[in-house]
């Protein structure tokens, strides 16, 4: 647990990030909340009784203030293709671990292609996407190839029950679709292909009790960038179902709506997560409730062990490769229900 250290958490009044600063605070941290909003952060601060301090991206000096004397800094700002990048100087200025839960794939490649050999060299720790899309399954994929050392392909399926989008889930999407263009994204072969024909729809066969649904194939989320960065698998792709892909192409989707004291929405999730090796496969699976407040235990979660020293490297990593994937996942509960053993086939 936290030792009264003080974490800065940057966009700390969007929808993620009040559940990072409550998570933080019930771990025994003290978050400082920031961002460039003034009105929302003081009344969060003041209704928590925190410290606020404003910054913005814009003024590298206002960063500097909000990160000074604390332990990290927990990015919760989207988009992040405008706030990495600017909140990552900050943190290496201050010589502290950065985190943050980006789902914009171009933000993460944008993070891995300018700051590896800088974290390296700096012996800095950053962590981009430590969040459900990116974190979490990069976790499962990691326990789930065990002792293989490298595997055909790997194939992660969401069944979300629903996506209300928050606006910064709106926001982030926006940008990463003019930075896109009309293409999509896809890995194959070790490298990145951009497509312009629609994606497939596809039947995905989850672990009971939600069985076979319907799912938008090459659906190329956070989870794509992260899992090649550290695993030798070849191809890495993402599937959605198709209800869930429904609710956040669609304009008037609402945002979450709290259904229970904490703030999570009712909105469940089960993520099946297969890797292949030859004729082999291996699965692991994770199912929980809400996907913007199971994001707060994860960054959390990889916060305390990196200022604890339970990590097995340095620099810019995700979270299969810098933690023990499986030992991660185990320190979740009751946040989310795990079967790392699931069925094995071979053919």
């Amino acid at each position: 647990m936290g030792s009264g250290q003080l974490v800065t958490v940057f966009g700390a009044y969007g929808h993620t990030g009040r559940f990072v600063v409550a998570e933080l605070a019930a771990r025994g941290w003290v978050p400082v909340p920031s961002g460039r909003d003034a009105p929302a952060l003081e009344e969060l601060a003041d209704g928590q009784g925190l410290d606020a301090r404003v910054a913005s991206v814009e003024d590298a000096a206002s960063l500097d203030r909000a990160l000074a004397g604390t332990a990290a800094v927990i990015n919760c700002a989207g988009p992040f293709a405008s706030t990495a990048g600017p909140v990552i100087e900050a943190a290496l200025r201050a010589g502290i671990p950065y985190l943050d839960v980006a789902a914009e794939l171009e933000a993460n490649l944008d993070t891995f292609a300018h700051y590896s050999e800088r974290a390296r060299q700096a012996g800095a720790v950053i962590i981009p996407a430590m969040a459900f899309f990116g974190g979490l399954g990069d976790l499962l994929a990691t326990a789930a190839m065990g002792d293989w050392t490298e595997a055909d392909e790997a194939h992660i399926a969401y069944g979300l029950s629903s996506w209300h989008p928050t606006t910064g889930t709106r926001l982030s999407g926006a940008v990463s679709r003019r930075r896109r263009g009309a293409n999509r994204l896809r890995y194959r072969g070790g490298q990145w292909e951009h497509l312009a024909d629609a994606p497939p729809t596809l039947e995905w066969d989850f672990p009971e009790p939600m069985g076979p649904r319907a799912v938008i194939g090459e659906f190329t989320m956070a989870d794509v960038v992260t899992i090649p960065q550290h695993l030798s698998i070849p191809d890495v792709t993402t599937y959605m179902t198709t209800e869930a892909v429904r609710d956040i192409a669609a304009p008037h989707t609402p945002a979450p709506i709290a259904a229970d004291d904490s703030g999570r929405s009712d909105q469940t999730f089960l993520v099946d997560v297969l890797v292949r090796s030859g004729g082999s496969e291996r699965r692991a699976t994770a199912s929980g409730q809400d996907i913007y407040a199971v994001t707060a235990p994860l960054v959390t979660e990889a916060l305390e062990r990196v200022l604890t020293g339970r990590v097995k490297t340095r620099g810019l990593a995700s979270a299969g490769e810098i933690f023990d994937a499986s030992d991660f996942l185990h320190a979740l509960a009751p946040h989310v229900a795990l079967d790392l053993h699931p069925r094995k086939r071979t053919a």
